[in-house]
């Protein structure tokens, strides 16, 4: 396995398309460490393309899907962005949350055709963990923010180019 780092990647330009875009992020806080590390490389990454984050916490990664649904209902986001932590136990419990929570993202984004995320971290031990959500390692938060961001771009470019 080759570790990638991005503590050294520059920040990209602010691409117009997206300023002022409206992301809203929603982390797990099972693990708070390693909840910090992931969303301050999300809003590190949504400050940099000129978007404003709206938090919200809950919980555990199985409560995200739903509480991206509500949300998605009550209020106009332009990208979800989700962050969390599954570390595998001694027990089948991780399967169903890392499978389940996965497959509800999957299918909140492609149902309501909004760009998404998923932050949400599934690795057998802490350390894994740490070296993926840290800023200065892997940032993980970022990486998750930048996904959201770019298939923004992207579907503002389709609309775009569907009005002329």
């Amino acid at each position: 396995m080759v570790a990638h780092t991005r503590a050294d990647a520059a920040p990209k330009p602010q691409d117009p398309a997206l300023a002022g875009a409206r992301i809203l992020v929603v982390e797990a806080r099972y693990y708070d460490a390693l909840a910090d590390e992931l969303l301050a490389g999300a809003r590190a990454a949504i400050e940099a393309a000129g978007a404003h984050a709206t938090v919200v916490t809950v919980a555990g990664a199985l409560e995200i899907p739903a509480t991206v649904a509500i949300l998605l209902d009550a209020e106009a986001y332009d990208a979800v962005v989700a962050l969390g932590c599954v570390i595998r136990g001694e027990t089948g419990h991780y399967d169903i949350v890392a499978g389940e929570s996965a497959r509800a993202l999957m299918d909140l984004s492609v149902d309501r055709r909004i760009p998404l995320g998923n932050g949400i971290l599934t690795v057998e031990t802490e350390a894994q963990a740490l070296a993926r959500a840290r800023v200065a390692e892997m940032n993980k938060g970022g990486g998750a923010a930048e996904a959201a961001l770019g298939v923004l771009a992207l579907k503002r470019a389709a609309e775009a180019a569907r009005s002329r």
